[in-house]
């Protein structure tokens, strides 16, 4: 009976696409973690503020937060995401075309440890009519570890009205 031999040389070819296959694949994941794992560079972009005179000042009282809750997630790469979900009620009798709001949250000993003002409609978000209420969520990233863990504090900083 004769044995058959593979020459050394065919062993190492057959090799070939299983190693370019593994370096691609390793590439690809060190890629990823490195596209995921980009912080901001410095604090997050300001926004542009909006109209808030005496007019919008009054008018901010009749904007109620209501059933405010925080909630935290992590991803694979255990970074956490807290988001604050509520509903602003529009109690007065002028339509709410967007509006700004600060965020402040707090350490156990009443001091504000993370500040942040974005806007709660968006340029693309329908408007709030008088005696209509809308659901939001806010994302923030980088809570500051002595945060007591409570509902952060909303105000409203800037209104366009119709």
């Amino acid at each position: 009976m004769m044995a058959f031999q593979v020459e050394p040389s065919e062993k190492r070819r057959s090799l070939w696409p299983f190693l370019l296959i593994g370096a691609g694949v390793v590439v690809v994941v060190v890629a990823i973690f490195a596209w995921m794992g980009k912080q901001p560079s410095g604090p997050a972009p300001a926004v542009a503020p909006m109209p808030f005179g005496a007019a919008e000042k009054a008018y901010a009282s009749q904007l109620k937060f209501e059933r405010m809750k925080v909630s935290r997630f992590a991803n694979m790469l255990n970074q956490e995401v807290t988001y604050l979900d509520g509903t602003v009620v529009n109690q007065g009798n002028r339509t709410v075309a967007n509006m700004q709001v600060t965020v402040e949250f707090l350490n156990v000993e009443n001091q504000v440890v993370k500040r942040q003002t974005l806007p709660l409609l968006g340029d693309r978000a329908a408007p709030i009519p008088p005696g209509t209420s809308r659901e939001f969520r806010l994302g923030f990233e980088q809570i500051p570890d002595d945060w007591d863990m409570q509902v952060p504090g909303v105000r409203v900083t800037g209104i366009l009205l119709r």
